[in-house]
């Protein structure tokens, strides 16, 4: 009998190990589900509306010198993208920015410096993205609403300090490589061509062989039914 009763007791911890562990499991499922939510809500990789409409978004820390031409190459097209600035470029570059901004494209926030944000304190990413939030507004009097972290790079308190300051980040879903020395007019017209999908974000830089490649894509891209536009032209 105390045999039997050892291993009824031996049962009932194990039955009670196993409905803690379920419990723990379905409770950790529905802590993912949210972060995912919550992530899917904060951050694009790409648009959430399904049409044939696609977003450029040209980050801007460099390459002034190929932005006129950029410029004229949109005009021509009638195309009005997002143009991602630091503030420490925009500060130096007051004139070019009213240009793109008067030439009717959307700016966005790029960080006041180029710095990897996915290694910064709260307090570093809430800083960085204000500063540049406010070199903009002084400059053009409007309020920035979207946040593209240099590099891709972000952690959970650049999400908490983008999220406080009213900003969606925003990162791609097409990525043309442009910066590499190694990237060509050709590679970048493929890129772009054999991705593009319904909400595609793509992310280029004001860079020579961009500027080469960019009649040729965004003709391709019209002659396939795209519309393109900038990053609220992706996002309800």
């Amino acid at each position: 009998m105390k045999i039997m009763y050892i291993k009824k007791k031996v049962l009932y911890i194990i039955l009670i190990a196993i409905v803690t562990i379920v419990f723990l499991s379905f409770m950790r499922v529905g802590i993912r589900n949210k972060d995912s939510e919550t992530f899917a809500r904060d951050i694009y990789y790409n648009g959430n509306i399904d049409k044939k409409v696609i977003a450029f978004a040209c980050n801007v820390d460099w390459g002034e010198e190929y932005i006129p031409k950029f410029l004229d190459i949109l005009e021509e097209e009638d195309i009005s993208i997002t143009f991602f600035v630091t503030g420490k470029w925009a500060e130096k570059n007051e004139t070019l920015l009213k240009e793109i901004y008067n030439r009717g494209h959307q700016i966005g926030n790029h960080g006041y410096s180029h710095r990897d944000y996915g290694r910064l304190s709260y307090e570093l990413n809430k800083s960085e993205i204000e500063k540049c939030h406010n070199v903009v507004y002084n400059i053009l009097g409007i309020d920035c609403k979207y946040f593209a972290p240099p590099a891709g790079s972000f952690n959970d308190n650049t999400i908490k300090a983008a999220d406080e300051s009213n900003y969606d980040i925003i990162m791609w879903s097409i990525d043309t490589i442009d910066w590499r020395e190694d990237t060509t007019e050709e590679l970048i017209v493929q890129r772009i061509l054999t991705k593009a999908d319904n909400s595609a974000i793509v992310l280029m830089h004001p860079k020579e062989n961009t500027i080469k490649a960019l009649p040729y894509v965004i003709k391709s891209l019209k002659k396939d039914g795209y519309y393109i536009g900038n990053i609220s032209d992706v996002i309800k």
